[in-house]
């Protein structure tokens, strides 16, 4: 994110909804496009100004179609009326993600036949640019470096 601001490609999900002062005020549209590596047009960026506060929910399809069998699917208008009654009541970030995914896990009786991913983030303000500094350490010599499938043990020896 940067300053004061988001900015973000959709390739096949539905769009983002932006939660400010507790109330889910718009979906964040954009050009969507196809998913990555299924062709289609070039992805857009969108970028969309945020106050102190302002909360951004990423999810995948799968969080707001799966039901149980013969159900109906759990929709986004039940998403939207979920977080804002979970922002009523003064849920964290954290409480809220875990409460939405312990919903949607009720509403399909336990059982998955679709990813559901969540990714709520929260805007507090400042300046994020510490969070994208790269530290490059040098790199350690071992020649006897475990590698996974290769048979070999972490010593080096054949199993």
């Amino acid at each position: 994110m940067r300053s004061r601001g988001s900015a973000w490609v959709n390739a096949g999900h539905p769009a983002p909804l932006l939660i400010r002062d507790r109330r889910v005020v718009r979906a964040l549209e954009n050009p969507g496009t196809l998913p990555v590596g299924f062709g289609g047009a070039t992805p857009q960026i969108s970028e969309q100004l945020l106050r102190r506060g302002d909360r951004v929910l990423f999810f995948t399809d799968g969080a707001i179609e799966e039901h149980k069998p013969g159900g109906e699917q759990f929709g986004q208008e039940r998403l939207i009326e979920f977080v804002e009654r979970a922002g009523r009541v003064g849920e964290g970030v954290q409480e809220m993600v875990r409460s939405l995914s312990h919903s949607l896990t009720r509403a399909r009786g336990g059982a998955t036949t679709d990813d559901a991913t969540l990714f709520l983030v929260e805007w507090r303000g400042g300046s994020a640019d510490h969070l994208a500094a790269l530290e490059v350490l040098p790199r350690r010599q071992t020649p006897d470096r475990y590698h996974p499938g290769s048979g070999q043990n972490h010593e080096g020896d054949r199993r």
